[in-house]
């Protein structure tokens, strides 16, 4: 392959079509020698992620969702991308697209990257992943999949996944798009069918799933709970809770402003009634679960406290996820109080960290599934342009015929005759036809093996010159992009 070909072309070459011709052909003469004719365009995706790059990275190179669709008219703007995709989140921006070289593509795109991020290239180097076809492929289903996020089987990024999908509705290529479907699909079936989505897998999730399985049968609803701190531990225990159904809770916090903020951010339907810290022990008196996540050195909860409490139906719950504890070791002495620390949480956690690893391997194997599925899907795309280089091809050369035999002998034919040559020319070309395009099928009418019709498509390039005209094609498409 030629490498290090630079195309230099003033935008006065397109003004005329003479000129725009000679554009195209300089083009061609170009990815040509570059070996272009005989590679399949390449799906690549180049990205960062809280796996491989620090925060303040990631938010430069951040895309917002409103800029998606203008970022993939841009990137699909650049000489050797044909597709584009943006996903963009707070814990990863990857970039996926369909190229005519991925060597070129990928310098261009990153440096569309730092570009528009304001990052130097080499920065951006240090900290990408780049994977090409197959490898591209698995890694958008294990993302969909919630494989690669920080919580396996996390939900929020499918919902990502499809939002990329609906801005792709809008006539931004097959390629992409159908990955993007696929990928969906995958993620769906990973879910479904081992259930890597179930099960706490930190801290406040295991609180609040403990906690819920502490309580008497079908009294999880009517429970009166009491988060004492509203910072992040605290925060996630709110959200957790009102994941789970509950529509009624006490945060008892130093200030009110911090959860006047997450009140902003539950669905509305849920009732968070906030209390001052002066008033946390009356309310704990009246709680039968309550959660603590405060920064408190000192123990908040004492045994001779919780002594004065009224007497619950049943034990009251503590669940002190605080360290140091915000509730004293004494009061588990109570036979009205029962205790849980984080040392008792990490036990669940683990329990459903080992369970989601298992139910992971298990997602692996519906992934490899659905990315040969896409793999196939995406070789039977390979045939649909040699079909239509081929009858335009072969309608060229009859046009071009039926042109020079009316110029010798259609002077004395009339309307009728001449319309009749028109019909018979094309008769006899559709005849000829039939025979290859039948091994060119990839639908249901043809028991044929996918190899074999690959075979068939790479033998027909070759024998009827179609190559360097599908090579033409990208390029037109190009040229219609600028």
């Amino acid at each position: 392959m030629v490498v290090g070909v630079r195309l230099n072309i003033s935008t006065e070459d397109c003004k005329i079509s003479v000129a725009t011709r000679q554009w195209e052909t300089k083009l061609t003469e170009i990815f040509a020698a570059s070996g272009y004719t005989k590679e399949r365009s390449s799906i690549v995706v180049i990205g960062v992620s809280i796996h491989t790059a620090p925060l303040e990275m990631r938010e430069k190179l951040a895309i917002p969702v409103a800029e998606w669709p203008q970022a993939i008219s841009e990137l699909c703007a650049l000489n050797h991308i044909e597709e584009a995709a943006v996903l963009s989140t707070c814990n990863r921006m990857e970039i996926y697209v369909l190229a005519l070289s991925h060597h070129r593509g990928v310098r261009e795109v990153t440096l569309w990257m730092s570009k528009r991020s304001g990052i130097p290239v080499s920065d951006i180097c240090k900290h990408w992943f780049l994977l090409y076809n197959k490898d591209a492929t698995q890694h958008l289903f294990e993302v969909s999949a919630g494989l690669d996020s920080l919580v396996l089987g996390e939900g929020q990024i499918l919902s990502q996944v499809k939002q990329v999908r609906e801005k792709l509705r809008n006539g931004f290529g097959m390629v992409i798009p159908g990955l993007f479907e696929k990928a969906i699909t995958a993620g769906k079936r990973a879910r479904a069918e081992t259930g890597i989505a179930s099960g706490a897998v930190s801290v406040s999730s295991a609180a609040v799933e403990l906690a819920l399985t502490k309580l008497p049968p079908g009294s999880a609803s009517s429970a009166t709970m009491l988060v004492v701190g509203a910072g992040k531990m605290g925060k996630l225990v709110i959200k957790h809770l009102v994941a789970k159904g509950c529509t009624r809770m006490v945060v008892v916090n130093r200030s009110q402003e911090r959860v006047a903020a997450i009140q902003e951010e539950i669905p509305s339907g849920v009732e968070i009634i906030y209390k001052p810290l002066d008033e946390m022990l009356a309310c704990a008196g009246e709680a039968n679960v309550i959660f603590t996540s405060t920064a408190s050195e000192t123990p908040l909860f004492l045994k001779e406290h919780v002594e004065s409490f009224p007497l619950p139906a049943d034990a009251r719950l503590f669940v002190d996820i605080s360290v140091p504890r915000n509730v004293g070791s004494c009061v588990a002495e109570l036979d009205s109080a029962r205790v849980c620390n984080v040392d008792d949480l990490k036990e669940v956690v683990a329990a459903n960290k080992e369970d989601r690893a298992r139910k992971a391997m298990e997602a692996q194997d519906i992934i490899i599934e659905e990315s040969k599925k896409f793999e196939a899907w995406r070789d039977s795309l390979q045939t649909v342009p040699t079909i239509k280089k081929l009858r335009r091809k072969t309608d060229r050369i009859r046009a071009d015929s039926v042109v020079k035999f009316m110029s010798k002998y259609g002077k004395d034919m009339d309307k009728k005759t001449k319309e009749a040559v028109e019909d018979l020319t094309r008769a006899m070309v559709n005849k000829i036809l039939h025979g290859p395009m039948k091994h060119l099928r990839c639908d249901d009418t043809e028991n044929r093996p996918l190899p074999e019709t690959l075979e068939n498509m790479e033998a027909l390039n070759r024998m009827f010159e179609l190559e360097l005209e599908l090579l033409e094609e990208k390029i037109r498409a190009k040229m219609d992009q600028k």
